[in-house]
């Protein structure tokens, strides 16, 4: 591996890109208007506190208003909701149509049928070079037993699916 070597920003989206990572769904009532995103930075941090963590471009116009909510719904996302994912991806006005979620008293939206979902507020953000880092702290949480189904995989740039090793 040569050092000092020019880290050009689509040489490290590639070599980012190799590394698999599941996909969430991070939304809010916002206003009485259903606000989403998709992300593939979210991990768990810790467990006294209750902390996750999701990374958010600074550049995202959806954050914004994200984060004026009081509470966060965050869905760790199952292999069926590839087309899901590019929707939260796409025009801000339709990310939600047709989508089935559901609405928590306390504002958080989650998508239904995810494998986790979480109730959410802010615990803290980190700016971190062109990404701010949300600490996020849960409140409330939901699974599920069922066996059969896997989590969406982003890989390359692309949506895939786990297969079970034998």
């Amino acid at each position: 591996m040569r050092t000092n070597q020019d880290l050009d920003p689509i040489r490290l989206r590639q070599a980012f890109g190799v590394f698999p990572s599941g996909v969430v769904a991070v939304a809010a009532d916002v206003d009485g208007v259903l606000v989403g995103l998709a992300a593939s930075s979210f991990t768990s941090v810790s467990l006294d506190p209750p902390l996750v963590s999701v990374s958010i471009a600074n550049t995202s116009k959806t954050w914004p208003d994200l984060r004026r909510a009081n509470h966060l719904g965050v869905t760790i996302m199952a292999a069926h909701h590839d087309v899901i994912c590019r929707q939260l991806a796409g025009p801000v006005e339709h990310r939600f149509d047709g989508v089935s979620a559901s609405v928590t008293e306390t504002g958080a939206v989650t998508v239904d049928d995810g494998l986790a979902s979480f109730d959410c507020t802010i615990y803290r953000e980190v700016e971190a070079g062109d990404h701010t880092i949300v600490l996020l702290r849960l409140h409330a949480v939901e699974h599920s037993t069922d066996q059969t189904g896997g989590p969406l995989v982003f890989h390359r740039s692309g949506f895939g699916r786990l297969f079970p090793y034998r």
